[in-house]
């Protein structure tokens, strides 16, 4: 039996050239939720390919067997390359205080990268059982300073795991960044009942984490809230237009935009320029100009034309 009617789906998983897409709840109750879905063939979709996390429109429901067929994608608001994940919402950077050991710079990166997708940025401290409550008091005070109010994760208290599922069940999209070894794969565990991914020890070695889990999947927290389950994966080099770099730190854009700070050039990147009246006497500065100054550093910047 096929519903002689389209819909708009969310596709929460993808192997092959198969998709599989959950219907809007608001869309319909008269078919089932999840359906395997191929494209069109007909169907152009301008070079663009379909990934986790895409709005599509769905025809040719087939009650039975489960199936229906992908005619259009919805216009995304994001992407992120890698993984492949679209329409985030909300990043997490996760980082560990301990087994591995806090990277500030890395830490840095990963908050860098997060920011230029354009969501809303937040950050997870995982281990903090490792340290004492003094180290992970002046942490939290460190990362406020920075712009960020610290998520501090405790085996020994889960009452900051459940204020943080909470939080998740109030955002659109979530997906969880940051080097491997962290834990974010035991937290997916903890998130999502039934998702057993195998976790593997800090390699006591090169004392960082490995890679274990593989397939990019979303899945629901409540009625309108998803986290996305995806590959481990280390930062990747990120093209950053070296004039919306200021934009990608809060210590700056704080004083750009809320304190009104003007520098004699529109377009003054806060390093050597001439009349610029930034207050630079914040601990990220030294990374900022850095990446400013810097032709080799992690990241690649790119002049405006």
């Amino acid at each position: 039996m096929k519903v002689d009617k389209k819909y708009k789906g969310l596709v929460t998983k993808k192997f092959n050239e198969f998709y599989l897409v959950e219907l809007d709840n608001d869309e319909t109750s008269e078919v089932n939720q999840k359906y395997l879905c191929k494209i069109r063939k007909s169907v152009n979709f301008h070079n663009q390919f379909v990934f986790v996390g895409d709005k599509v429109i769905v025809y040719q429901i087939d009650l039975q067997t489960k199936r229906a067929t992908i005619e259009s994608l919805v216009k995304r608001n994001n992407l992120l390359e890698r993984p492949s994940v679209a329409n985030i919402s909300n990043i997490y950077v996760i980082c560990s205080v301990e087994e591995p050991k806090l990277n500030l710079s890395q830490v840095n990166k990963f908050l860098i990268s997060a920011e230029k997708l354009g969501v809303e940025v937040s950050l997870v401290l995982t281990k903090c059982d490792l340290i004492t409550e003094q180290k992970r008091v002046l942490l939290i005070d460190k990362f406020q300073q920075w712009g960020y109010q610290a998520i501090s994760l405790n085996v020994n208290n889960p009452s900051n795991f459940k204020n943080l599922l909470n939080e998740l069940k109030e955002k659109k999209c979530s997906i969880f960044m940051g080097p491997s070894g962290v834990g974010k794969t035991t937290l997916l565990n903890m998130i999502i009942p039934g998702l057993n991914n195998i976790t593997a020890p800090v390699s006591s070695k090169i004392k960082r984490g490995k890679n274990t889990t593989r397939n990019v999947e979303l899945f629901s927290l409540s009625s309108k809230s998803y986290i996305v389950d995806t590959p481990g994966f280390n930062l990747q080099s990120l093209e950053i237009n070296i004039r919306e770099l200021p934009n990608l730190y809060p210590e700056i854009y704080k004083q750009v935009v809320n304190e009104g700070i003007t520098c004699k050039f529109r377009n003054c990147l806060h390093v050597n320029d001439q009349g610029c009246k930034l207050n630079k006497n914040f601990e990220r500065y030294t990374f900022y100009k850095e990446m400013i100054e810097s032709s080799k550093s992690h990241y690649c910047l790119i002049q405006e034309d």
